[in-house]
């Protein structure tokens, strides 16, 4: 992240300091009328090895940290930095419209598809109309009514994932939160046509599997996915929250984890530092692993598939003793 951004993680203030005082050598040069290029050049080169040292080392609370970056990408700048046509679509033809959840129809190199992913703010106002990206019950029932669209005119569906969890309000809840996500599940694990579930942020518990179904399964390189937060499982563990440095280590909730386990398919990567960046080179890596991944899987018809997806999940958490 550059100076510019003015926003800098705990663990990258030796990174801002070292910025700070070589944007301080070129104004003093600058106004003095001095040739200090060769300083200033010894500087930058400290500059990338400081960031190679800290971002080549990240503890898994540290990539949490970066996942959550208020910079960092969301659903609707990567629809448009990897899509093209997109037309949104509202509502869930029962209740209402879910501003935490987007979606619609695009094309992806071209070849239509639909898309659906969660979608957080950038400030208070726009956080507060996404709810934090957290989804209510028609959120996910606008998900699933855009799915079944997708399978009836047979385009494939692509999902992005970053959400801190389904929203655990009183409102949700009484009009069947559980319900709505038990329901994605079950029609994800046989909805005939190519799903490809990309996590680009966040993916935590129940908010995440309720688009989470899918044949092949992306994530970012600094995303991560899990039954809980840190924090929460800090809080029932340890009964505070102090300790969720030791609860992000215990959940193996990254990328490399969970590839090692076979829960992902693929990691894409990221620009040095996270996708915040530099969000253009990260939407094309995304793109070009999005794209792949759909070429591979319209080799297979539609029932194989469904077959291959179900036995897909039902091989995760198997264990013998």
């Amino acid at each position: 992240m550059n100076q510019s951004q003015g926003f800098y993680l705990d663990f990258e203030r030796p990174i801002a300091e070292l910025e700070k005082k070589i944007e301080e050598i070129r104004t003093y040069a600058s106004s003095e009328g001095m040739d200090m290029s060769e300083e200033v050049r010894r500087m930058e080169e400290r500059l990338r090895k400081l960031e190679k040292e800290i971002y080549s080392s990240l503890t898994r609370w540290q990539r949490v940290q970066v996942a959550r970056h208020p910079k960092r990408p969301y659903t609707l700048d990567y629809i448009q930095m990897t899509m093209t046509d997109f037309v949104e679509l509202h509502g869930d033809r029962l209740f209402g419209d879910d501003h935490a959840v987007v979606g619609g129809l695009a094309r992806l190199n071209g070849d239509p598809v639909v898309v659906i992913g969660h979608q957080k703010g950038r400030n208070t106002k726009e956080s507060l109309y996404r709810n934090f990206g957290m989804a209510h019950p028609e959120g996910y029932r606008k998900a699933l009514r855009l799915m079944k669209m997708a399978a009836k005119f047979r385009r494939p569906v692509v999902c992005l994932i970053d959400t801190p969890g389904a929203y655990p309000g009183v409102g949700a809840e009484e009009r069947g939160q559980a319900e709505s996500i038990a329901r994605n599940l079950f029609e994800m694990s046989h909805l005939p046509t190519p799903i490809v579930v990309a996590i680009i942020g966040e993916g935590a518990s129940g908010g995440a599997l309720g688009i989470g179904v899918g044949d092949r399964l992306l994530m970012m390189e600094n995303a991560w996915y899990s039954v809980i937060n840190p924090e929460g499982c800090s809080l029932i563990l340890w009964r505070n929250r102090d300790q969720k440095e030791d609860a992000a280590e215990a959940l193996k909730l990254t990328a490399a984890d969970l590839l090692e386990l076979g829960i992902v398919d693929r990691i894409v990567p990221e620009p040095f530092g996270g996708a915040h960046r530099d969000s253009t080179r990260a939407g094309e890596n995304l793109k070009a692993a999005m794209a792949d991944t759909l070429l591979e899987l319209r080799a297979f018809p539609v029932e194989k598939l469904v077959e291959q997806r179900v036995e897909k999940f039902c091989r995760m958490g198997v264990w013998e003793e």
